[in-house]
């Protein structure tokens, strides 16, 4: 009779399930200022699950599919930090949190491309010393369906640890974290050699005509795969939702750039994902900034050669049209023989640069390099004029360079530039007496010398659609 209670008690005793939290909630996170900061997690359906953090206590009633979610109010003071509280049956402490401002960084190889690989990585670790940035580093993980956890952890910035941070993300938040003077927090998540539909859920791309032929091919291969439509997503940014953000940076394009027909597909998938993760993560149209493709490859004289990567970058370019958008024109920086040029320092400030003029209201901060406005045809030149171009001028020596143009024969030739008193380039081309479209570094690898007041590259451009 005893042994019958003892034993009843005791799986009474085991089936009662602990509070659980997803790997993101760990020690040394990072909460988002400012907006309402979601926790969630996991116990029995009923409980009553409390959550304390900076004087704010929060409870919620278990639903019936075993799952909780609580709101914390906006915390707008940088300086709070301390230990989050989460009691049930059980009582977790996540110590060592700070309130500032948090990021996801995805993509493929470049925004994976850790420190330890990028230029002068002994001195920029020895430098690290930064311990209000975090980042937290998720595992590779393809899912056939969206996940709830993932594997990860918050990793605090120090000289020993640095190295392994990726590049683009880290030097990103640095100049965050130096001009804004609050903690940065990082929410990495990439894999290399990945497609952009991986990123994206299912649900969208299901509902575009376009992307059928790109659905079409995985169609009769049942495995996950990082390159299999929705499985990154479903892996590794599906279980970070609704972590409180600021906004997403992004460094992919490359596994998109096969071909001609991929890379202008590519501004559609682009303005999809971005979409797609605004909506799942239900804070609004939130800062998404990109880092155009650069450079890369052998550099040709023939102004009329085609280019996979040339198309890309259009694509990119026309994401901006989205509200709340930016991209890191990185042209100029990029290395023939390697996709995975090593100056990560510069995509980093670039797109920091973006957020903290467009985002964060600083106003001593040079947004981007010159953009391209309108251009008009006088006689046998072409004046062409820029956004973003203060201080309008040529890099280095030699002759302004990177421009084409064609007649209507469509056949292009390179065109001498000169910029004029009030900022405008002017075109001329011995060989083209009725001009007609412009175009400006396109090609893989092109040459490229306009810049603006702060040194930053103009963004490459062109009038025609042909």
């Amino acid at each position: 009779m005893h042994r019958f209670f003892f034993l009843l008690g005791f799986v009474a005793f085991a089936v009662k399930a602990d509070v659980k939290l997803p790997a993101v909630f760990s020690d040394h996170m990072v909460l988002q200022r400012g907006n309402v900061a979601p926790v969630w997690g996991w116990a029995d359906a009923g409980e009553k699950v409390t959550v304390r953090f900076g004087g704010q206590t929060k409870s919620v009633i278990v639903g019936k599919n075993g799952k909780w979610l609580v709101r914390l109010d906006a915390i707008n003071d940088a300086k709070v930090n301390g230990v989050l509280n989460v009691a049930g049956n059980n009582a977790l402490i996540i110590k060592d949190v700070l309130v500032g401002e948090v990021w996801v960084a995805s993509g493929q190889s470049n925004m994976a491309m850790n420190v330890g690989r990028c230029l002068n990585a002994d001195e920029e670790a020895e430098a690290a010393k930064y311990p209000q940035i975090r980042m937290f580093i998720t595992k590779r993980n393809a899912q056939l369906k969206p996940q709830d956890d993932l594997e990860g952890s918050w990793v605090v910035c120090s000289p020993e640890t640095v190295k392994s941070f990726s590049g683009t993300a880290y030097f990103f938040g640095r100049t965050l974290h130096n001009k804004l003077k609050v903690p940065v927090g990082i929410l990495h998540s990439s894999w290399g050699g990945t497609a952009i539909e991986a990123w994206t859920s299912i649900d969208v791309q299901e509902q575009s005509k376009k992307l059928e032929p790109v659905l079409g091919k995985w169609k009769n291969k049942p495995q996950a795969n990082q390159n299999k439509p929705a499985n990154l997503f479903n892996g590794m940014i599906h279980p970070l939702i609704p972590y409180g953000i600021r906004g997403g940076i992004w460094y992919q394009g490359e596994r998109n750039s096969k071909t001609v027909e991929g890379a202008k597909l590519y501004a559609h998938q682009l303005t999809l994902m971005i979409n797609d993760w605004r909506r799942r993560w239900g804070q609004g149209d939130f800062p998404f900034l990109w880092s155009q493709l650069p450079n890369f490859k052998k550099r040709t004289d023939d102004p009329n050669a085609v280019s996979v990567w040339a198309h890309t970058r259009e694509s990119m370019a026309k994401t901006l049209e989205l509200p709340n958008t930016g991209m890191a024109t990185t042209i100029d920086i990029g290395e023939a023989r390697d996709i995975h040029p090593k100056n990560k320092q510069d995509v980093g400030k670039r797109l920091a640069g973006w957020a903290l003029s467009e985002f964060y209201n600083q106003k001593d901060v040079v947004t981007t390099g010159p953009m391209y406005a309108s251009y008009e045809v006088m006689g046998s030149k072409v004046l062409i004029e820029f956004d973003h171009a203060k201080g309008l001028k040529m890099k280095g020596e030699g002759e302004l360079a990177g421009f084409a143009v064609a007649g209507s024969d469509k056949q292009f030739h390179w065109a001498k530039a000169s910029i004029s008193k009030d900022g405008v380039v002017e075109l001329s081309c011995k060989d083209v007496s009725k001009p007609v479209a412009v175009r400006y570094a396109w090609g893989d690898n092109p040459e490229v010398n306009l810049v603006n007041e702060a040194g930053l590259p103009a963004t490459p451009f062109r009038t025609d659609n042909w």
